[in-house]
């Protein structure tokens, strides 16, 4: 059996067809599988735990079906669904994941992260990371009635495309030094992340030794996942 790795599937109402993919995905593909990690974002946006959006709870409701059938799931922070807590793991089965973590399959580490702190060239981001990623903040955001997080989370998704839309793409992307310094940190030779929405498996060096970096794909127009069996890591695409 696979262990399966998806990240930035940005669910949200508004996309009815990625939902009913990933929906699938978890009927199909992973009901096999021998674990489930989602690098991040798995939803466009997460209010809190509170949110009573319908699309969320089928989403919720099939990857507690997952893991009740035996599957173990696994959930990581994403820049749009950092909010996902204690209420969010009961009602899906998934086991939050700190970001970034290290874990073993078949004797092998890999450092396991969503992304969006390698990408330190885009400075304004990484403010805007500091700020929501602080718990006091949280904890104030938290404590707004849930229409009003609603308005601010559509305010913030506006001014990210705003954001996106001017900014010079390699600068998005991850910065070569932050990729070396979280090798040599955490002493794997193989990273698996999201974030940039540029899929791909990339080999590299690390102070003389061979090292791997695998970038799960986005799910905007193309669902995807990476499998890793036998000692083999493969991208797959899923049609639409």
């Amino acid at each position: 059996m696979a262990h399966l790795f998806v990240s930035d599937v940005h669910l949200d109402a508004s996309a009815p067809a990625a939902t009913a993919q990933f929906l699938g995905f978890l009927g199909r593909e992973a009901r096999d599988a021998q674990s489930l990690y989602i690098l991040g974002d798995l939803f466009e946006a997460w209010v809190g735990d509170d949110d009573a959006d319908e699309d969320k709870a089928r989403v919720c409701a099939g990857l507690k079906a997952l893991s009740d059938s035996g599957v173990p799931c696994f959930a990581m922070h994403g820049n749009r669904d950092f909010l996902l807590g204690a209420g969010f793991s009961e009602r899906s089965g998934c086991r939050l994941l700190t970001d970034p973590v290290i874990a073993g399959f078949e004797g092998e580490e890999v450092l396991l992260t969503h992304g969006d702190a390698l990408c330190t060239d885009d400075h304004s981001y990484q403010e805007l990371r500091t700020i929501v990623r602080d718990g006091t903040w949280q904890q104030r955001y938290l404590s707004l009635p849930l229409a009003r997080r609603e308005l601010l989370a559509n305010e913030v998704r506006a001014g990210s495309r705003s954001h996106t839309a001017r900014t010079v793409p390699y600068i998005m992307d991850v910065n070569a030094a932050a990729v070396t310094a979280a090798f040599r940190a955490t002493g794997v030779r193989r990273m698996i992340h999201g974030h940039t929405h540029r899929p791909g498996i990339h080999e590299l060096q690390v102070d003389g030794a061979a090292a791997q970096r695998i970038v799960l794909g986005a799910w905007y127009e193309q669902g995807s996942y990476l499998s890793y069996q036998d000692g083999h890591f493969r991208l797959h695409e899923l049609p639409r």
